[in-house]
């Protein structure tokens, strides 16, 4: 991959490579039955799938699949039953086939399933080589003679095995192979010779055969993942202008008659409800809209909650922890972070709002400041309801805004205010008479 992280902590689609897998096989069994192999970056490995509740394997030294297999021999032989093994970069498996190989499996009672299929350039696979409608071996790549170089159909690496049988033969694989590695394909010679039979489900969508070795292919993987997620809310209602442009990761879920706007970005566990509107070139991660949200373009939202009718830019920035309550306006060049903007409030040009609590009916003039920073602790302001914050205030942190209270525009607030009082913050205006003219 030429990158210091690890192979399955790419991104594909908005989920690593490695929790796609997992999740696929959450959709067979339950997550005390799964168990992830981890070596190089194990901690940032577990880190990432953990929260699907799935169990791990230590792999202190990586010498190849078959290892990987071998160091979880204590762990997972007393389960009996069958044994499926997943390759970690193969994302695009899914589960529908994964069903299917158990089924054909089971019928067949065959020691082992392999899912092959036929590619136009097999590069880099292991070559499946075939007997009948047996596979009599398979060879990698850096172990293939010129004649099982040609060979087209391939390994996808995931396999179905009857797990007595498959442990009762793991000794077996010796390292006896240019890179010194103790490679699982090599059980499918050991259980011919032992007298099993080893059967090939062949997929016929190549796609999801699709192994991960370098950047390019994580890059077409990707495509594939965004291309397949606009495909799906286009067909559940929602309009999505030059869906080739925009980026929807996979946990997203979008609302009926929401039109999505070109090379918008919209990330994570993000949720937007019904009749919503986002602008072009806005991106929005891990944050909750409602319904009939307006997102005028190149409007950045993070970890933040839009209520109902709330209008959000545009150049606007909620960084996380903003909550913006029902019919709620932020304007452009407008920044929150962890605040909350109360019902029917507005906030439309040039503000920092930070640390924040603001009622309902505010009006929040250009160029606000909270200043909720002194050099070494956050403090909070709190605005009540119905309050005028008049155009380039200071609000000086912490501090209260009474309900119904007026700022002066340009004042710098340093003291509470009590309710339906103004407060002034500012030097008295001095003129004097041809000073400019003298200068000149």
């Amino acid at each position: 991959m030429k990158s210091s992280k690890a192979k399955v902590l790419h991104r594909a689609g908005g989920k690593t490579l490695i929790e796609h897998v997992v999740d696929t096989a959450l959709t067979l069994t339950t997550p005390e039955r799964i168990f992830v192999v981890v070596g190089h970056q194990a901690d940032r490995v577990r880190e990432a799938a953990s929260s699907r509740g799935v169990q791990f394997i230590e792999q202190s030294e990586q010498k190849g699949t078959g290892h990987a297999l071998m160091a979880g021999r204590d762990a997972l032989s007393p389960l009996g039953g069958l044994l499926m093994v997943l390759s970690g970069d193969c994302p695009l498996i899914s589960s529908a086939t994964l069903g299917r190989l158990i089924s054909v499996h089971r019928k067949s009672e065959a020691a082992a399933t392999v899912i092959t299929t036929i590619v136009d350039d097999p590069t880099g696979y292991g070559r499946v080589l075939q007997y009948g409608d047996r596979v009599r071996a398979i060879v990698e790549q850096k172990a293939a003679t010129p004649e099982q170089l040609a060979i087209r159909e391939i390994n996808s690496g995931n396999y179905c095995f009857q797990a007595r049988g498959f442990w009762a033969h793991i000794d077996e694989i010796h390292p006896d192979n240019p890179a010194r590695e103790y490679y699982l394909t090599d059980m499918i010679g050991i259980l011919n010779r032992a007298g099993g039979t080893v059967g090939a489900m062949r997929t016929g969508d190549p796609e999801e055969a699709l192994g991960i070795n370098n950047k390019v292919e994580l890059a077409k993987v990707d495509a594939l993942f965004r291309s397949r997620k606009v495909e799906e809310l286009m067909l559940a209602g929602v309009t999505i202008e030059r869906p080739e442009t925009v980026t929807i990761d996979a946990g997203v879920s979008i609302g009926m008659d929401t039109v999505i706007e070109p090379f918008s970005r919209i990330l994570g566990a993000t949720t937007i409800g019904e009749q919503c509107a986002i602008g072009a070139c806005s991106i929005i991660e891990d944050s909750t809209l409602g319904d009939r949200v307006l997102v005028r373009p190149f409007t950045s939202i993070t970890g933040s909650q839009i209520g109902d009718g709330a209008q959000i830019g545009p150049y606007a920035r909620l960084r996380p922890g903003s909550r913006i309550e029902t019919g709620a306006h932020v304007g452009n060049f407008v920044e929150l972070k962890n605040t909350r903007l109360g019902a029917g409030s507005k906030a439309n040009h040039l503000a920092y709002l930070g640390d924040s609590d603001i009622g309902q009916r505010v009006n929040v003039g250009a160029g606000t400041i909270t200043c909720n920073y002194d050099g070494k602790k956050k403090h909070p302001t709190k605005i009540a309801d119905g309050v005028f914050v008049g155009s380039n205030s200071t609000l000086v942190a912490p501090i209260e805004i009474g309900e119904g209270a007026y700022l002066a525009a340009g004042s710098v607030i340093t003291h509470p205010v009590p309710p339906d009082a103004l407060a002034i913050g500012r030097s008295r205006q001095l003129n004097k008479d041809g000073w400019a003219r003298k200068r000149r």
